[in-house]
């Protein structure tokens, strides 16, 4: 049985930051891309990042990119998200996902997801 566990979500204060964690059990864990989506009711899932079975590469949206960070434990079967300078609008439900490839990630489309987690609520207040 898979499980793909998000944790870390919680409250911040507008500047500041949080890492999310992203455990993996039931798969073979660098088999996977990994990657982060968040949705807010009444909007569209938003492809957050994705990074590669092995860590070389990883993908930012737009409106996370250089304050946002990827980064995985292939030998703990974990990946993290580590968010800096958050905004109110980072304020969603965050999930973490193993996919097969990063390719359509940070433009929404989960087409290459395998698994996802339950997601973690994050909340940025001003």
């Amino acid at each position: 049985q898979v499980t793909v566990a998000e944790s870390g979500g919680g409250l911040v204060l507008s500047g500041g930051s949080l890492r999310l964690s992203c455990s993996v059990s039931g798969l073979i864990f660098d088999n996977y891309a990994m990657s982060w989506f968040r949705k807010v009711p009444g909007k569209e899932r938003e492809g957050v990042s994705c990074i590669t079975w092995n860590g070389v590469e990883s993908q930012f949206a737009d409106s996370v990119q250089g304050r946002f960070a990827t980064s995985r434990d292939n030998a703990n079967n974990t990946a993290y998200l580590q968010m800096k300078d958050q905004k109110p609008e980072d304020t969603a439900t965050y999930y973490c996902a193993a996919a097969s490839t990063c390719l359509t990630t940070v433009q929404g489309l989960d087409v290459w997801v395998d698994y996802w987690g339950q997601g973690t609520q994050v909340v940025v207040t001003s």
